[in-house]
């Protein structure tokens, strides 16, 4: 897993959305079914809503935000776009701002303490240019 070896786990919480009925669809397909459909606003029929996808994603901060040092996640591009969004106090569909490139490296920390989370670095992918 990534050359972290025994360190790695699989975490749940850091799933992709469930897309239920939408799944394996490209976003033009799923529009021309459902006009203006944003995943981070409608959520999916049969899958998961924005509002569960960030109860996830809250789950997943607190307990980084416990550890004593850093955390290095890898997660795939809808759900890093949440926890982006709910890292800075924001809502899911905030998510729908950040958009986020295949590898891209991010980095969420803190302006001066735990209090100040913020965006330190989104959507680098400058290692596969």
């Amino acid at each position: 897993m990534a050359g972290f070896g025994d360190r790695a786990e699989s975490e749940p919480d850091l799933w992709e959305w469930d897309y239920g009925q939408f799944e394996g669809l490209k976003s033009a397909e799923i529009r021309t079914r459902q006009p203006g459909w944003v995943v981070f606003r409608d959520g999916a029929p049969g899958g998961e809503s924005p509002t569960q996808v960030a109860a996830r994603v809250d789950r997943m901060i607190a307990r980084i935000r416990a550890v004593d040092g850093d955390t290095l996640i890898f997660a795939h591009g809808h759900i890093s776009r949440v926890i982006a969004a709910r890292w800075i106090g924001l809502g899911p569909e905030v998510g729908q701002l950040l958009l986020l490139s295949t590898a891209a490296v991010c980095v969420l920390g803190y302006d001066h303490d735990q209090s100040e989370p913020a965006i330190r670095l989104w959507n680098d992918a400058r290692h596969v240019e």
